[in-house]
């Protein structure tokens, strides 16, 4: 789907940091009323995450991991950057890095706007089945050392997205839309 500002109009735009994974842009902007001002906002990669699903579509994989911001292991669906890459060849390379496994399909679920207003990256959600064990070995970077695995039952991921024990948004999104597909 094509996007476009509808009433804003960009007069400049100055970086304000460019990191190896974030970039914070400050742009002169017409806003929709007419009047000018500032818009900040990040640039980053869009993201995914992958529902895989075993061949009944009973249960689904799901990674446990460290996350600095957080604090916390949060429980949650294989995914991350896309690093430029089109958002299935990314689903296909994450679903890989973190599980050890391959998909013989990936199909789109949905896309969402990550953070509107504060950045233009989308969330790629995807369903994948036909799930073999890779031949390659798993990589996976340094945040990802304390990664676990493991398979659960589709209706107690969601419970668990209900509950309050999944709490990211893809993750929870993707879960239902799951669900949904396979009624």
């Amino acid at each position: 789907m094509a996007r476009h500002t509808v009433g804003w109009k960009r007069l400049d735009s100055e970086r304000l940091h460019l990191g190896p994974v974030v970039s914070l842009r400050r742009d002169r902007v017409v806003r929709p009323d007419g009047s000018t001002g500032v818009y900040e906002h990040v640039v980053v990669h869009d993201m995914v995450r992958i529902v895989a699903l075993d061949s009944r579509r009973r249960h689904v994989l799901l990674v446990e991991d460290d996350f600095y911001l957080q604090g916390c292991r949060m429980l949650h669906l294989p995914g991350g950057g896309t690093d430029g890459e089109a958002p299935e060849a990314a689903a296909q390379r994450e679903l890989t890095e973190e599980t050890g496994f391959v998909a013989d399909r990936i199909a789109p679920l949905a896309t969402l706007d990550l953070l509107p207003g504060v950045t233009a990256a989308r969330l790629h959600l995807f369903a994948a089945t036909g799930l073999t064990p890779s031949r390659d070995t798993v990589r996976r970077d340094a945040t990802e050392a304390g990664l676990t695995v493991a398979w659960w039952p589709l209706e107690e991921a969601v419970a668990a997205a209900s509950t309050g024990r999944i709490t990211d948004a893809g993750s929870v999104s993707g879960l239902l839309l799951a669900v949904k597909e396979r009624r």
